[in-house]
């Protein structure tokens, strides 16, 4: 049997499960409890009720009938109903003599347990009227004509009966709020813990401290440990990569000055320039390894901004320094906020618009906002990447040649894999895929909102 209809209805976040975990028993108990328990109650007290009273009718009944006249019987009944405080009228009125059903509330239960037991003692009976709520009216059939008997409805059902109903109610209600406050305070570690968490892979350590039960002070600070290990190995690759980037530029240096230094010979000109380039190739790899060590480190406050605002300055700026770029689409200011670090984004968004101009003969950037995600598309109309490569390119000094125009100029394999981190420190992703409009290759950077 496939149960996934049920899956979709039922509540995805731990509150409303653990709520309905809690509260699912409690209205099942009362359920049963009201039903099974208080009907049956209440249905035996009626029929008890009913029975006692019974022998009440039946003696008026009996003295009527045992009166010679009509006069005599009023007489009889009158000596009985009184002290017994019932009210009679014989014959009965033609309105209530015509009355020939039984009569009774759709919602009064108990009435069925008194019109059972009623007509079980009173053979000649010719109808029980419920209908007044507070008196039951009997007719019943004599020697002397109809007799309409009534009496209070309390002598043959227990009086309020939904006191019990109320009372139970309520406790249940006043127990739901004390295990929905106490079910709030056992959750909200769990979730501080979410939010730190969340925090963190988007870029920032806010301060967190383990609490609650002891499992959740246990993933408390497991999440610590992690967290304090990632950051040392992030500060420890960052200064590694700083470190050797800062010590060749020295070396790198004297080769360039040595070389510029050498006397021009014809024979070594060409020699001397190839080593020109080598030494200029060596600088670009250092400039990128200092930004992909800039890159790796978590530093820098998350603020609120307008992702239309921020892609269009790049764009412009971009369109300034000569590249063939343009804004394609997007929703407009205000349309949408997202947390993020500008420079990071901004770092990014000039990488991929560098590579998209460097393979392609032009670019376009789109802004696409839904409820949950900002998604920055750059597409260019270049080679793109193929399907099996694209993972590699996202990888640290990837160098697909194959697959991209190195007419255009080379880089040194860290564009994608910068975008990429800074995506991932944001808590978003990089995609690539094929462009439909442009026909090259198309970059999503997605940020959560």
């Amino acid at each position: 049997m496939n149960f996934g209809w049920l899956k979709q209805i039922m509540p995805r976040g731990l509150y409303g499960r653990a709520a309905l975990i809690l509260i699912v028993p409690i209205v099942t108990i009362q359920l049963v409890v009201s039903v099974v328990f208080i009907q049956r109650h209440f249905e035996r007290v009626t029929r008890q009720m009913t029975e006692t009273m019974l022998r009440e009718i039946v003696l008026v009944i009996d003295r009527v009938e045992a009166a010679p006249d009509l006069a005599s019987a009023r007489m009889a009944a009158a000596d009985v109903a009184a002290p017994l405080g019932l009210r009679f009228a014989l014959p009965a009125s033609d309105a209530v003599a015509a009355i020939a059903t039984d009569q009774r509330p759709f919602t009064d239960l108990t009435g069925l347990v008194v019109i059972d037991s009623l007509r079980t003692g009173v053979p000649d009976l010719r109808a029980i009227d419920l209908s007044g709520g507070s008196v039951v009216r009997l007719t019943i059939d004599t020697a002397h004509g109809v007799l309409d008997l009534s009496f209070p409805r309390w002598r043959v059902s227990a009086s309020n009966p939904h006191q019990l109903l109320v009372l139970m109610l309520a406790v249940s209600l006043l127990m739901t709020v004390i295990a929905y406050l106490f079910l709030r305070n056992q959750l909200r570690p769990i979730r501080r813990l979410a939010r730190a968490a969340e925090a963190f892979g988007r870029g920032r350590a806010e301060p967190y401290k383990p609490s609650g039960a002891i499992e959740v002070r246990s993933a408390g600070a497991a999440f610590l440990d992690m967290r304090a290990r990632i950051e040392r190995q992030i500060e420890q690759r960052t200064m590694m990569l700083s470190g050797i980037s800062h010590d060749l530029r020295t070396p790198l240096t004297r080769l360039r000055l040595g070389l510029s230094m050498l006397p021009e010979d014809p024979e070594t000109r060409d020699e001397i320039a190839a080593m020109e380039r080598d030494v200029a190739e060596m600088g670009r790899l250092v400039d990128a390894f200092l930004e992909f060590a800039r890159e790796g480190a978590t530093a820098g406050e998350a603020e609120w901004i307008d992702p239309c605002v921020l892609v269009a300055r790049v764009v412009e700026d971009a369109t300034r320094a000569g590249q063939p770029v343009h804004l394609h689409e997007c929703p407009g200011p205000g349309g949408a906020q997202v947390s993020v670090r500008p420079d990071a984004i901004r770092r990014a968004l000039e990488n991929l618009i560098g590579n998209a101009v460097r393979y392609g003969n032009r670019a376009e950037v789109s802004v696409l906002v839904s409820p949950k995600t900002v998604r920055i598309v750059i597409e260019d109309d270049g080679p793109g990447i193929p399907p099996e490569q694209r993972e590699e390119a996202l990888r640290p000094f990837a160098r697909l040649d194959p697959a991209r125009n190195q007419d255009r100029g080379q880089g040194v394999g860290l564009g994608l894999s910068i975008a990429a981190d800074i995506l991932r420190g944001h808590g978003g992703s990089l995609r690539l895929d094929s462009s439909a409009r442009l026909g090259g290759l198309r970059a999503e950077l997605i940020l959560p909102r």
